[in-house]
């Protein structure tokens, strides 16, 4: 027999990992992407498939945007000589405008900014952040509500158009 030669390589325009409690936490406002700074074990850990963002939120520090909460689990193969901190804060690499930008608009009540996705562009791992402010509970169930009534709506035109 012949054994079949599958690469299980996620590289090129994948999504890594996704913040799916972002969306219902928070009403999500100024979208924009940036790059990460990753040490050699954090990006092999990332080809792996072991990153999380799920309590990912992004802090300004003396004019420069660190994400905190990213949890990049490592390999035992890749960081054998190595001290390695999975939780550590990592530098976004982003414009001094969007900084300041972004700065001034967390300084308000409320604000915060959130990381919502880690996905390869090219070579190169980005993350999505946005600004986002907490939702209240009753907005919560509104939303959940509206997207219930989309689901519904969606599948009553499909049964109509048969």
């Amino acid at each position: 027999m012949a054994k079949s030669n599958k690469k299980t390589k996620k590289s090129t325009g994948s999504s890594i990992c996704k913040n799916r409690r972002a969306s219902h936490d928070y009403l999500l406002d100024d979208k924009t992407e940036c790059g990460l700074s990753l040490l050699g074990w954090e990006v092999k850990s990332i080809r792996a498939g072991k990153a999380q963002l799920s309590e990912a939120y992004v802090i300004i520090h003396q004019g420069e945007a660190y994400l905190h909460g990213a949890h990049i689990t490592p390999l035992n193969t890749a960081s054998t000589h190595v001290i390695c901190d999975p939780t550590r804060k990592r530098k976004l690499l982003l414009k001094r405008k969007e900084i300041d930008k972004f700065e001034m608009a967390s300084n308000a009540k409320g604000y915060t900014l959130v990381a919502l996705e880690m996905y390869w562009k090219g070579h190169h791992v980005k993350c999505k952040i946005a600004l986002g402010k907490g939702k209240q509970a009753h907005d919560k169930r509104e939303a959940d509500k509206q997207k219930d009534w989309n689901k519904q709506k969606e599948s009553i035109m499909k049964k109509n158009f048969r």
